[in-house]
């Protein structure tokens, strides 16, 4: 019998593609860089969109995202400076500061808004959108509020990473027990010093580049720049190498495998479904629990 290490089963994450985001602007006029959600990267299942918006120039930002609907996806945002207030249709509400993540599952649906709770000064955030596979998309809505010293964290010499979901070291986040296992990583790195980690071989994922410049696994790929999406292979074990100080998300979840039928704000599975959401919506039942 042939012998067989743990080595047999380790496979490198490669570079797929590297993206460049892409200049958007969404609720009243919010300039964003988008980078999912783009015809270049459409739908990585099970992530839907994925945004950076930020500024130093208040007019970019001031008017806010003011109420609208949500059905059929989970949005998690990460403020990295600045405050937001949120509001929604289930009585939640509350300001986001730096550090600080919202987590809301809309089910079969939520109308939230927010809006800057700060005159001027430098804002910085992402919000990432996440599909939710068909038996989930009726519940209740939950929201999920987590304060920035709430997030487990693990630091060294050689680098800083706050974990929003998943585990690294022993560092935990506090989103448990969730359908597509999410890795949500915030990491700086200092230059010529290495990130490791070990994820599920059927996992999707990707980098999003802050700032810096990124080495990712054995094979050559194209330089990295500040606000890339790094898609990346399958695979089961990541090695990123700062080739300067360098800050980046890491992303990563388990497919669902459901076809998706998209309507603005809504993510469904069929057109139907989707006509169903808008009519609740015109009709005052949207947000009825």
């Amino acid at each position: 019998m042939d012998h067989i290490t743990l080595n047999s089963f380790m496979k490198n994450i490669e570079v797929k593609k590297i993206i460049k985001a892409l200049n958007a602007s969404d609720g009243a006029g919010v300039k964003l860089k988008r980078s999912i959600g783009t015809p270049e990267a459409d739908y990585i299942d099970p992530f839907l969109m994925l945004d950076e918006f930020g500024s130093e120039n208040k007019d970019d930002y001031i008017a806010g995202f003011p109420p609208h609907p949500h059905r059929g996806i989970e949005t998690v945002t990460y403020m990295l400076n600045g405050e937001f207030e949120h509001q929604d249709s289930t009585g939640a509400k509350g300001i986001m500061a730096s550090g600080d993540v919202q987590w809301m599952k809309t089910g079969r649906g939520i109308i939230h808004s927010e809006m800057p709770a700060m005159k001027e000064g430098k804002l910085l955030g992402f919000q990432l959108w996440i599909n939710m596979p068909a038996k989930l998309k009726k519940n209740k809505p939950e929201y999920l509020y987590i304060k920035g010293n709430e997030l487990g964290t693990h630091k060294d010499n050689e680098k800083i990473v706050k974990v929003i979901a998943g585990k690294y070291e022993n560092a935990e986040g506090p989103e448990k027990n969730h359908n597509v296992e999410p890795i949500y990583f915030h990491v700086v790195i200092e230059e010529d010093k290495e990130f490791t980690c070990s994820i599920p071989t059927g996992h999707n994922s990707f980098l999003y580049l802050l700032r810096g410049d990124l080495k990712i696994g054995k094979k050559d790929h194209k330089k990295t720049n500040n606000s890339n999406l790094i898609l990346l292979e399958k695979g089961n074990e990541l090695k990123v190498k700062a080739l300067k100080k360098s800050e980046f998300l890491f992303i990563a979840g388990k497919p669902i495998g459901e076809p998706i039928a998209r309507g603005g704000p809504f993510v469904m599975n069929t057109k139907a479904e989707i006509l169903e959401a808008v009519q609740d919506y015109n009709n005052g039942t949207f947000a009825k629990y």
